[in-house]
């Protein structure tokens, strides 16, 4: 298992996000399928490390399927949001 640090994302025209990436690693980028499955199925974490704390991103089951979140301000907005685009 390997933890892995996100510190862009990609979205699409909707501002969905699409893939998590970290420009440099091997990994980069994760197309959405496969980081949930990887979070699921536990053979990968990812996290983003924010200025004053790290946060797990986790999936969420919503009314249109599954999707990744992190919560580092426990606010509903999905804070991968805040990522720059990669």
């Amino acid at each position: 298992m390997a933890d892995r640090r996100v510190t862009n994302t990609h979205k699409d025209d909707q501002g969905d996000i699409m893939a998590l990436c970290a420009p440099g690693a091997a990994w980069s980028p994760r197309g959405k399928g496969d980081a949930i499955r990887d979070i699921d199925s536990g053979v990968h974490t990812y996290y983003v490390q924010w200025t004053d704390k790290r946060t797990e991103i986790t999936v969420v089951n919503g009314p249109t399927g599954k999707y990744l979140r992190t919560d580092w301000d426990n606010t509903s907005r999905n804070n991968l949001d805040d990522l720059p685009d990669c």
